[in-house]
């Protein structure tokens, strides 16, 4: 891989987030310096200081589903970049529209553990096969239901990595033990539409730390069966 091939100029930075330890990620073109956040569940100070320090413009930010560690903090974030001198719009952008229902119940759910955030109106809902540009580095979206009825990841082909929140984990799965989890649905989405990505893809999950498919497919106890 030479320094100028788009792939070789997409950096990225991890900020752990709210009490439940979420994997915000901030992603950026080197080149540009332009950026992408994905998954700005809370701690909104936090994320504000890594961009500081990144030096990045964040140009939007990406959800993957609806659940307030992933997304509690996102109205928020929006709010404050799009506050600064010569700032423009940072749009919401994502999950798919199924997951409509939490995002209009985080302020309640917070309230329940005793923090404040606000429920989240996204700009652009995503769906199957919609892809995000941040300058040449696209990232394919996949719907990825089980967790949450409308889950999506972000996949980039050329850096053969991909965002996957809490779909698939190092050694785990997402959790399927709400009113509306399938976990028929995830183990289908993890067999037909992630391990097909390849053994040499890398990923960043929403908790703990990322892994590769091919590590996942050998060794996950929920990919055996």
């Amino acid at each position: 891989m030479t320094a100028d091939e788009p792939d070789a100029r997409l950096r990225g930075a991890i900020i752990p987030v709210t009490p439940f330890q979420q994997n915000c990620a901030i992603l950026w073109d080197e080149a540009t310096m332009r950026a992408l956040v994905v998954d700005p569940g809370g701690d909104v100070e936090r994320i504000l200081a890594a961009i500081d320090q990144t030096g990045v413009t964040v140009e939007r930010i990406l959800l993957t589903h609806g659940h307030l560690d992933h997304a509690g903090g996102a109205a928020a974030l929006a709010e404050a970049l799009r506050a600064r001198p010569a700032a423009g719009a940072v749009p919401i952008e994502g999950p798919d529209v199924r997951d409509a229902f939490l995002l209009e119940g985080i302020a309640a759910q917070a309230a329940s553990y005793g923090f404040d955030a606000r429920n989240v109106t996204p700009d652009r809902w995503f769906q199957e096969g919609d892809a995000v540009a941040l300058g040449p580095h696209r990232f394919d979206i996949l719907h990825c239901p089980g967790h949450t009825p409308g889950h999506v990841v972000f996949v980039n082909h050329a850096a053969r990595f991909a965002l996957l929140g809490d779909v698939l984990f190092q050694g785990s799965v997402g959790r399927t033990d709400f009113p509306y989890g399938d976990h028929d649905a995830l183990i289908g989405a993890i067999r037909t539409k992630l391990l097909p990505l390849g053994d040499e893809f890398s990923f960043l999950c929403g908790h703990g730390s990322g892994s590769t498919i091919g590590a996942e497919r050998r060794t996950n106890p929920f990919l055996r069966a």
